[in-house]
Parts: C-alpha cells; sequence; structure tokens
C-alpha cells in the first residue's frame, strides 16, 4: 500500500510519538477490508509505540479501523482507506493520538476540552478532494481531544449505499448526531464556534477590547496576507481579520503560474502564506465574518469595522482584501438543489457521479478543465456555453473535442435546475438561436462561470462598479480617504493570484504613505 518513499516519512513522523497508539480493525471479506489491513500491518512495525489487532464484533462499519490509545474505546476512526489527499489526516491522527501536540491555538484547543454533551460527527470525503483534508484533521482532532466527542471519517466511494441513502452530492459533508451538520470546507474555528453556543458572544468581547490598529486588512487571502506582511514590516500596529486564512487560494487544486513556484496546490500555498504572516507581529483574527464599513467622519478620523457577532474594530487605515466567490446561475431550482447535485467542485465532487451523466456550465478555462477532468469518471458530460464560441485556450479545447463523452453546446442560456425534491434530475436550455426550449436529463451540474465580488458588506460606503468591483487608483486607494483594496474585489483586471499578491503589496505600501502624511486623531 506504501511505497519506501511513503514509509521512511512516516517512520520519521512516528519517532515523535510519546505514548502508545493501537489500531484496531474492524473486518470482513471483502477487497477493501484487505487493503486496510495490508496498509495498517504495513504502519505497525514502523514504531515500536504502535500496535495492531483486530476486533470484528464490534457494531461500527466494515471495513473501518479505529486509532485509539490502549485500553480506550475512542478516538478517531476511518470508514475506508485514508489515502490520496487524506494521508495527511491518517499521519496527523497518529501523531496526535500518541501524544504530539497540535499547533492550533491554545485556547481553541481549551475551548474544545471544555465542550459539554455527546457529538458523534460522521465525515463523508472524497480521496480526490482537497477541500475534505481539513474538515476530517479538525474532527479528529476533537475526538482525541474530547473524550465526549466521536468523530467516523467515510470515504463515500467505498460506501456508496450511504451517500444514496443520505443524498449526498458534495463533500465534504458532515453529519452531527445523525442530522446534517455542514457541507463544503470549515476550519477547526468555525465547527468549534458552531457548537459552542456561547463562542460569538466570547469572541465579540474579546474583540471589543482591541486597540485601535494602524492598519487593519480585511480577507487573508494572498492580498491580505501580502498586504499584512509588507505593512508589518514598515513597524505598523496590523491586524488581519478573515472568515478562512487563504481564501480562494484554499479551493484552487494545482497552481502552476504563481513565479518561482513551478507548481503547488492551493492548500499548501495558503499554508506558506499563514507562515510566512505568522514571522511578522500581525493580530490575526481568524473565523469571522465583517458586515460593516462605518468609514470616519473626517480624514484622519478612525475607521470602523463591525463583524457579524457584534463586535467593533478600529483602526487608522483601512485595507480591503475580501477576494471573490462563485458566480451562480441565478435560474430556478439553483439554491434548491445546491449540494443535491448543484456543485462547483470538480475535483472534489466528481467522484461521487462515477457512471453518471453530468453538465458542466460555462466554456472557459475552467469549464473546459473541469469537463475534461470529469469526463475520465463520470459517463457522459455535456458543456453548456452561453457566447457562440468557447473561450478557454485552445489547447484545452482540442483536448475536450477529442473525448468521446463530451457534448458542447452552444449558445445555450440555462433557465431552470430541476428535480424529483430530494436530487437534481435535470436542467432546461433555451438555444439562443432560435430561442427553441430544450431538456437534458442529469445527475449532476457543476458551475464555472467565473467570479463575483464579496464586497456586498460595503453598501452605502465605498465606490463600486455595476458588478460590485471596488473602485480603486494606481495606489489601491478608494474614494474614502484611508481606505484602500486589493486583489480579486477591485477592478484590477486579470484575477490571478500574483496579481492579488502584487496589489495587497502596493496598497499596504500606499497606506503606510497615507498614514505618515496624516495627523492621527
Amino acid at each position: 500500500m506504501l511505497d519506501n518513499n511513503l514509509k521512511a516519512q512516516l517512520k520519521a513522523y512516528l519517532e515523535r510519538l510519546t505514548q502508545p497508539v493501537e489500531l484496531v480493525a474492524t473486518l470482513d471479506d471483502s477487497k477493501h477490508s484487505a487493503d486496510i489491513q495490508a496498509l495498517l500491518k504495513e504502519i505497525e512495525p514502523l514504531s515500536d509505540k504502535v500496535t495492531y489487532r483486530e476486533d470484528n464484533s464490534a457494531n461500527v462499519r466494515k471495513p473501518s479501523f479505529l486509532i485509539t490509545n490502549p485500553g480506550k474505546t475512542t478516538g478517531v476512526r476511518f470508514a475506508g482507506s485514508p489515502l490520496g489527499h487524506e494521508f495527511t489526516s491518517l499521519v496527523l491522527a497518529l501523531l496526535q493520538t500518541g501524544g504530539h501536540p497540535s499547533k492550533e491555538a491554545p485556547e481553541l484547543l481549551e475551548q474544545i476540552r471544555q465542550l459539554d454533551g455527546e457529538f458523534h460527527f460522521e465525515t463523508y470525503y472524497s480521496l480526490s478532494c482537497h477541500n475534505c483534508p481539513d474538515v476530517v484533521q479538525a474532527l479528529n482532532l476533537m475526538a482525541i481531544l474530547n473524550p465526549n466527542i466521536t468523530h467516523t471519517a467515510i470515504d463515500g466511494g467505498m460506501f456508496q449505499n450511504e451517500i444514496q441513502e443520505r443524498n449526498i452530492m458534495g463533500v465534504p459533508a458532515v453529519f452531527l448526531n445523525g442530522n446534517e451538520f455542514g457541507q463544503g470546507r470549515m476550519t477547526l474555528a468555525e465547527i468549534v464556534s458552531k457548537v459552542d453556543s456561547n463562542a460569538e458572544k466570547r469572541t465579540a468581547e474579546l474583540l471589543n477590547k482591541k486597540d485601535a490598529f494602524d492598519v487593519l486588512i480585511v480577507g487573508s487571502g494572498p492580498a491580505g496576507a501580502s498586504a499584512a506582511v509588507y505593512a508589518a514590516r514598515k513597524g505598523l500596529n496590523t491586524g488581519l481579520i478573515g472568515e478562512r486564512f487563504g481564501g480562494q487560494v484554499l479551493d484552487t487544486v494545482d497552481i502552476e503560474n504563481y513565479i518561482s513556484v513551478p507548481k503547488t496546490e492551493g492548500a499548501k500555498l495558503a499554508g506558506a502564506l499563514k507562515a510566512h504572516v505568522d514571522d511578522y507581529q500581525v493580530d490575526v483574527i481568524d473565523s469571522q465574518t465583517v458586515s460593516r464599513l462605518i468609514p470616519g467622519a473626517a480624514e484622519g478620523d478612525l475607521h470602523q469595522i463591525e463583524t457579524a457577532s457584534g463586535a467593533i474594530l478600529k483602526t487608522r487605515s483601512l485595507i480591503i482584501a475580501t477576494g471573490a466567490r462563485w458566480r451562480n446561475m441565478n435560474v430556478p431550482g439553483e439554491n434548491e438543489y445546491r449540494t443535491r447535485g448543484v456543485t462547483y467542485c470538480p475535483h472534489c465532487d466528481g467522484p461521487l457521479f462515477k457512471g453518471k451523466r453530468v453538465a458542466v456550465i460555462g466554456g472557459g478555462n475552467s469549464g473546459v478543465e473541469a469537463a475534461i477532468d470529469l469526463a475520465g469518471l463520470v459517463e457522459h458530460v455535456t458543456v453548456l456555453e452561453f457566447a457562440s464560441e468557447m473561450r478557454a485556450d485552445a489547447v484545452l479545447q482540442n483536448k475536450l473535442r477529442s473525448l468521446s463523452n463530451v457534448d458542447v453546446i452552444l449558445n445555450a442560456q440555462t433557465t431552470e435546475v430541476y428535480g424529483d425534491g430530494t436530487k437534481l434530475t435535470g436542467l432546461k436550455y433555451k438555444d439562443r438561436t432560435n430561442d427553441s426550449m430544450h431538456d437534458i436529463a442529469l445527475a449532476g451540474i457543476f458551475v464555472q462561470i467565473g467570479l463575483l465580488p464579496n464586497t456586498q458588506w460595503l453598501d452605502g460606503t465605498v465606490e463600486r462598479n455595476k458588478i460590485g468591483e471596488i473602485v480603486v487608483d494606481s495606489r489601491g486607494e478608494t474614494n474614502i480617504k484611508g481606505v484602500f483594496a486589493a486583489g480579486d474585489c477591485t477592478t484590477v483586471p486579470y484575477k490571478q493570484i500574483i496579481i492579488a499578491a502584487g496589489e495587497g503589496a502596493k496598497a499596504s505600501l500606499s497606506a503606510f504613505d497615507y498614514l505618515i502624511r496624516t495627523t492621527a486623531k
């Protein structure tokens, strides 16, 4: 199961164990069980602190295995083989069960330990999902820290019957005590806040006590991280607030055009951005949603930011770097069947549609790349492009048209998504050349039609264009003195990671120039 290189790496990691770890397998006669047994028997000899045994009498999913300490019956359970993107989740579960400390904030870890109640989590993942590991690892850590919490990570590809019974059409899909809890990427702090009813109030009280910043950056993607580093290097009292560190980079799989880095993955780049910011004195406020900007009444006055939790943060200068989100089709049925057939991530959710018929909406690079990937998994892909020709690069179009199970429909305007009440079953589209209406029977729709800026919280304050992008000048300054903006939320063309990072640096330098020329009030 593991090649020699992986075994060597894992053996080195397991040297960090400070207490014994027991692997308890619950197996049946299937090939999947044989694979899991082989994997665990390869892990056992890599450390004298790891032991393996089987308990096929346990009333749990088969095949699965528990990572625990000898004498305990709780811990982390994997129902499936945690390879692919989930191999890191397996390694961390082994280390943390074996006493290696987590790098999460101590106050967050203590909050988890103090959670009161019974929390039984189940997460469905796919081995190709790049969003799933964050959720799996967060819930695994919670189960390790608090004996009242259990977590089972379930390979959706192995337990297809459960995927169908629960109408799961997007991963990661999390259930708590048998009920739907969340779908999509979630951070540890977000999960804890959701189950801890007093967390929001405590967080607001702590944020309200903070002194005014010299520069406060809203948004923690590439633009925000770059701005934070540049501001901190200037000796400014710097704050960085965002919903999830890395922003939309976390939803990107392969990155091959970030100069000096030939190839990386979104999650790795986000981790590198966080590590760089952590090298400086930056007050990082994570897992917070900003709801309102209250600009200073006159130049030099403090600007205020209000969070969804009701906290108020004050700052002499502000940099808005809130990025963008996937654009919706805005047709009847889209919201009703979101996560029940309508999805936005082919890498995460593609395996759930194996052997089925799907559509990709959009003929740009993202849409064509999605169709190419899906063609290797599903029965058939239909690409619907609104315009009279696709906008994707020629090399991608040539590859797409070489695939026998892909059709391309041009001049197609999607008008409706429909289903049977529990899952999507098809869509309607209009042929724009003659206004005729058509139906396509489908199990899934992957929407790939571009981005919208995350600026809706700025209504009535900074100037924006008709699609919501913040209007900035060549220095990144908005129409409000002391308020700057950078990245995908602005009118700057070409939404690229490297451009966002550069614009963040520019905005930060402009904010510094503003501060040294402005008298604080």
